[in-house]
């Protein structure tokens, strides 16, 4: 995107405080955000305004080896004491605490150990993976996810089907930013 896209503003504010406030008005137990690129950078845009007890914030030194160490530092984070850990992207500007809780009520009701919020009939994210996931997770390695784990073990999947208005647009290009923007009237 050319600029720190987790800094970039929809709707009046930078997309990573969009996704921390509302996973802290969630039922989440904890919310870690791992910061990777210009660390200290969004970490002054994020305070003072922006404490809560249920936040821990921690960095990823190793963020230029791609996602799956981002992934690992927040699991490192809090596996100790999390059964479940749920994984959530900055750069998608429409998660809110509505469909994280869908997604946890729907994935513990299902005692499956993969749970996905299903959009008009694809897996999306944010997804949620089982204590039984976590050596698996931390086997990753470059700019990849967990995607791999819900290709391979299908039957352990429960999809929660969002909402028809949820959008899971994912910024990933100035196009995509620009549609965000839109939406959002500004």
């Amino acid at each position: 995107m050319g600029k720190t896209k987790q800094l970039l503003k929809v709707g009046g504010k930078t997309l990573v405080e969009r996704v921390v406030q509302e996973a802290l008005k969630s039922d989440l137990d904890e919310v870690v955000l791992v910061l990777g690129h210009r660390a200290g950078t969004v970490r002054d845009v994020l305070f003072p305004g922006l404490q809560h007890a249920r936040l821990r914030i921690v960095e990823n030194p190793h963020y230029r080896e791609g996602m799956s160490s981002s992934i690992r530092v927040g699991l490192g984070a809090v596996e100790e004491r999390a059964d479940h850990v749920m994984i959530l992207l900055a750069d998608m500007p429409h998660i809110n605490a509505h469909i994280i809780d869908l997604l946890l009520a729907g994935y513990l009701a299902s005692r499956k150990t993969l749970g996905a919020i299903s959009v008009r009939g694809r897996r999306s994210l944010p997804v949620i993976l089982g204590r039984a996931w976590y050596g698996a997770l931390h086997d990753l390695k470059g700019d990849v996810g967990a995607r791999a784990l819900f290709d391979a073990f299908r039957n352990e999947v429960c999809l929660v089907d969002a909402p028809p208005t949820y959008d899971d647009l994912d910024l990933d290009t100035p196009e995509d930013y620009q549609k965000a923007l839109s939406e959002n009237h500004e």
